[in-house]
Order: C-alpha cells, then sequence, then structure tokens
C-alpha cells in the first residue's frame, strides 16, 4: 500500500549549531502538531533526520495548517513506498499518469540519502524510462521540462512528488523569546507578524483587528493598558510600526528594553500589498 505523506522542511534551522537545532527542531515539531490540533486536523507527525512528515486523512487542510507554521520552508506532498528500485519506477509511473498529458515534457530529479545498490543517476534513468513507457505522445526535456518529478530515497523510504509549496520559513514561533507590539493599524500588524517569523512570542497591545495574528498563533495574548506592567520583565522587547519618515517623533529612551521596527524600510503600499497576500491563505 503506497501512503500519501506531507513532506515538511525547514531551512534556517540547519545553520545552527547541533544543540540549538535540535531544541529548534522540537519548537517546531510541537508548533506543527499544535497548530493541526487546533484546525480540527487529525494528523501524526513523526520526523527523522531534517525532515518532518505528516500524515492526515484531509491532506489540504494539513497543508493549509503547515504553511502558517513558522520555520516551516516549503512541503511537498508525497507518494511513498520502500527504496527497492523495481517499486520505485512502478510508483513513479502510475504516480505520472495523471500528472503527465500527450505532448507535454518530462524530467525526473532523484537523490539518495544512504546506502543502496544504485547511484542517483541510476535512479532518474530507470524512474524516467518506466515514467515515459507510460505515457503516450511525452518526451523527455532535461533543461526546460513542462512537468518535474522529483524522487527523494531517504535509507529504506522513498518519496515521489512533482511540486514545493513554498511556505514563510524563519524561525519556530517562541523560540526568540516574547515582546510587545502596539497594533492600531496594518503597519502596526505587520511589523508584529514579522517578529513572529522571527520566533518571538508576541503579545499585542492595541486597538487594530488582529484576526490574522491569530491564524498564526491560536495561542496570542492581547494585554490592555493596565495589565502591561505585568509583562515588562518577562519580555525582549517593544514592537512599533513605524515608517522612516516618522521615526523622529519616537522617544526610545522611554522604553526600557530595546524598541524594533520592523517595517521602517517599507512603504506604505508594500504593507498592504504583504498583508493582502497573507490575509489571502486564511
Amino acid at each position: 500500500m503506497h501512503v500519501s505523506v506531507i513532506l515538511v522542511r525547514y531551512s534556517e534551522i540547519g545553520l545552527k549549531s547541533r544543540p540549538v537545532r535540535k531544541r529548534f527542531e522540537m519548537q517546531l515539531r510541537d508548533n506543527l502538531m499544535g497548530m493541526l490540533t487546533n484546525d480540527g486536523v487529525e494528523a501524526l507527525v513523526t520526523y527523522d533526520e531534517s525532515r518532518f512528515y505528516v500524515t492526515a486523512e484531509n491532506t489540504d487542510a494539513a497543508v493549509r495548517s503547515i504553511k502558517r507554521v513558522f520555520g516551516v520552508a516549503s512541503i511537498s506532498v508525497t507518494e511513498t513506498c520502500s527504496s527497492d528500485m523495481d517499486e520505485i519506477c512502478e510508483v513513479a509511473a502510475d504516480y505520472s499518469r495523471s500528472r503527465l498529458f500527450e505532448g507535454q515534457s518530462f524530467a525526473v530529479r532523484a537523490r539518495r540519502e544512504g546506502t543502496h545498490t544504485y547511484t542517483s543517476m541510476d535512479l532518474g534513468k530507470e524512474a524516467g524510462a518506466a515514467i515515459f513507457l507510460v505515457n503516450k505522445g511525452v518526451k523527455v526535456d532535461l533543461t526546460t521540462p513542462d512537468v518535474t518529478f522529483f524522487i527523494e530515497v531517504r535509507n529504506n523510504k522513498t518519496f515521489i512528488f512533482d511540486s514545493y509549496i513554498r511556505a514563510h520559513a524563519g524561525l519556530p514561533l517562541g523560540s526568540q523569546g516574547r515582546v510587545v507590539a502596539e497594533v492600531n493599524d496594518d503597519r502596526g500588524l505587520l511589523s508584529a507578524w514579522l517578529m513572529m517569523k522571527r520566533g518571538c512570542r508576541v503579545i499585542v497591545h492595541g486597538t487594530h483587528d488582529i484576526s490574522l495574528l491569530r491564524a498564526y498563533d491560536p495561542m496570542l495574548k492581547v494585554v490592555e493598558e493596565n495589565e502591561r506592567e505585568r509583562y515588562r520583565k518577562d519580555i525582549s522587547g517593544n514592537v512599533l510600526g513605524t515608517s522612516a519618515d516618522k521615526l523622529k517623533d519616537v522617544d526610545v529612551s522611554a522604553y526600557p528594553v530595546p524598541v524594533y521596527f520592523p517595517t521602517i524600510g517599507m512603504s506604505d503600499t508594500e504593507v498592504t500589498e504583504m498583508l493582502n497576500a497573507l490575509r489571502s491563505e486564511i
């Protein structure tokens, strides 16, 4: 039986030292499970060798949830099988039938990790031949193919897929301390989101609609003015949505911790466009 598995990759986390990377991986695992649970998606999350693997009955819903988890760089919905060459070719050929049409060109990008009796080049050639034989009127184009099939062999398991779904990358939420963000307009909203992407837990103070932020952090905290003192000792910074032309009006000496201006180099148009793109995801 061949099972669909969502392959989840990170990027920046891989640059960290081994102890830090391990801590971030565990935080990312917890965040993945938390987001899926909050969205009501039943799924199993496992981890092995710099990859997370998610199996869920509702794959589309799981992908929508995973895309909103900071630290995730890309996602692929895969078909899996063993690392046996004959089985890989059979599954790859079957996988291609509904994705490759007469007159189109294709290529196979294969890679492997672990010890096997074949090379990555051998795998690409054999799988490509199998795909070619079961699809009428197609051709191979290794430079600019219409369809690309990716095959990753990781020890005794193989993952076959045809696309990378880009996510927001960054660092796992909760890995970089807590900050208070002033969210009174769109620029403040985006500033808070950008700090979340850098791994900070954001405590919101302000009057603006924060439904966007809640979509990325179901545990988001909101504080009133009279509650701010309670968090003062536990935060690493304050976040302000300030543009470059208004920076002169900010008195940073009034804040006991560092002040961050994530959108200071962005125009109002850029802020609006980015927020519109984010809102379209949720």
